[in-house]
């Protein structure tokens, strides 16, 4: 079953533009609360929250989870561990060790995931212009990464850059590929219900990986006890809050329109980053997203080619 295809309006355009901005204010919370408490326990504490809400969700949604295929569930699973629990860890210590906003800039390689794992899992086809757009993305995201130090031998560039690209970087690929994943399973639940299933199955995953740590404790004693509002901020403003309105947006914009719109995020990212936390970025890695936009427009403006298989539903998940 693929979800009805909804009328394009123009408010459509304005609210994605709302829940991209929204998302500009994870950084100002995350980046001081990373430098007090683990990643891992500010994720499985924000997933708490979020349990409020997907709980209720996923109850009167009974019926519609008894439909799922065994691989819609283990795509579940994948994107709950893989893009809510994981991503969202390596995306917070990229925060710890790195700039905000390179960590925040970084994210737009996330189509380039998604195209690319498109074609492996739904035989999408690719565009004619892919290979030379994602060599440009890629070339903005290095700049983004190592800005005026770029052009310096690989081994000459600081530690901490690095680990920050590549943080930043391994979250946007599992983002990505949440997109992919999510669209097979938009074929059988809407996206409120897909949206309480990765929040509530991460939980398992994340509460694993802090006992792992040794950082489960912490969780409750230092993260719940002394920052419960920032952590509910978190999860409920920049997380939920911010996808649902994107979503509804979405679901009534052009995807190339769309596009467009989500320069909200890194557009006002940069200038809460610089007014609340000192970050700021060059002139080289401002060209190096330029350059990373540029091509991930491109791409979305060209027109999509027939898939080489059955159809799937068509709407992203991130």
């Amino acid at each position: 079953m693929v979800e009805r295809q909804l009328p394009v309006t123009r408010w459509g355009v304005f609210v994605v533009a709302l829940g991209a901005a929204l998302w500009a204010t994870d950084a100002p919370i995350r980046k001081p609360l990373a430098d007090l408490l683990p990643s891992t326990s500010i994720v499985l504490a924000e997933h708490l929250f979020l349990a409020a809400y997907a709980i209720p969700v996923l109850l009167r949604q009974r019926a519609a989870l008894r439909r799922l295929a065994p691989a819609g569930w283990l795509a579940l699973v994948v994107i709950a561990w893989g893009a809510s629990g994981l991503a969202t860890v390596l995306f917070t210590a990229a925060f710890r060790i790195g700039n905000p906003t390179t960590v925040i800039l970084l994210q737009k390689v996330q189509p380039l995931v998604a195209v690319s794992l498109a074609v492996l899992l739904l035989r999408e086809r690719l565009p004619r212009l892919y290979w030379p757009c994602f060599v440009v993305a890629l070339t903005g995201a290095y700049l983004v990464s190592f800005g005026r130090q770029a052009l310096e031998p690989l081994w000459l560039l600081p530690r901490e850059r690095v680990l920050t690209a590549v943080l930043a970087l391994a979250a946007a690929a599992l983002w990505g590929s949440a997109t992919v994943l999510g669209r097979y399973v938009l074929g059988t639940l809407s996206f409120p219900t897909l949206a309480a299933a990765r929040f509530l199955l991460a939980l398992p995953f994340l509460a694993g990986l802090a006992v792992v740590e040794g950082t489960f404790g912490r969780t409750f004693t230092v993260g719940l006890a002394r920052h419960p509002a920032q952590l509910a901020f978190l999860a409920l403003v920049p997380g939920l809050i911010a996808m649902l309105v994107y979503y509804a947006g979405l679901r009534h914009a052009r995807a190339s329109y769309a596009t467009l719109a989500e320069l909200a995020f890194p557009a006002l990212a940069i200038v809460v980053n610089w007014l609340t936390l000192g970050a700021t970025v060059d002139a080289v890695q401002l060209t190096g997203f330029l350059l990373l936009w540029l091509a991930i427009t491109t791409l979305s403006w060209l027109p999509t080619p027939a898939p080489s298989g059955e159809p799937r539903p068509v709407t992203p998940v991130t």
